[in-house]
């Protein structure tokens, strides 16, 4: 705890602030607040990875773990898919990813609930269907006892402009 006071005068200092011992203890509830944020961040942006990856993998087991059960996704069509859902398509080879590269991804992080925004460039197949293009990913993550696990999403395709 002794670096804490250290760390909030330095701050105070780098914003042109003098500050006392107590003004810099005051500050030690935003300080341990901007750090776990940005924890929190740096792991949501983790497991998209890991979930980008298992989606390219078709790696049920791995999916498994970042879906939550209680998962409600709307896919571009419109159709509201659970978890099952979701994995029986990976599982049976109806679902195929070839390429997904995230190319901007917003990352809203707090200590229990994330949500992400991602536009992708997607292709594979779909229930024996090819496609290719430009999808706006969101995803609502949430925090369980064995880790960030996404809750809710959709997916809807881009126009091409």
């Amino acid at each position: 705890w002794a670096w804490r006071p250290a760390v909030a005068a330095r701050l105070a200092r780098t914003l042109g602030v003098t500050v006392n011992l107590c003004v810099a203890r005051a500050f030690l509830p935003l300080i341990s607040c901007l750090s776990a944020m940005n924890n929190d961040r740096s792991e949501i942006e983790k497991a998209e990875e890991t979930l980008r990856l298992a989606m390219l993998e078709s790696d049920v087991t791995k999916l498994d773990k970042l879906i939550d059960d209680d998962l409600l996704f709307i896919s571009p069509d419109g159709s509201v898919q659970s978890k099952d859902d979701d994995l029986t398509l990976h599982r049976s080879g109806e679902e195929r990813i070839t390429r997904i590269e995230f190319q901007d991804q917003r990352v809203q992080a707090g200590p229990y609930v994330a949500s992400v925004s991602v536009l992708a460039f997607v292709s594979g197949s779909f229930k024996g269907h090819a496609f290719q293009g430009q999808f706006r990913y969101l995803r609502v993550w949430h925090r369980t006892p064995t880790g960030w696990k996404v809750i809710a999403g959709s997916a809807s395709a881009q126009a091409k402009l």
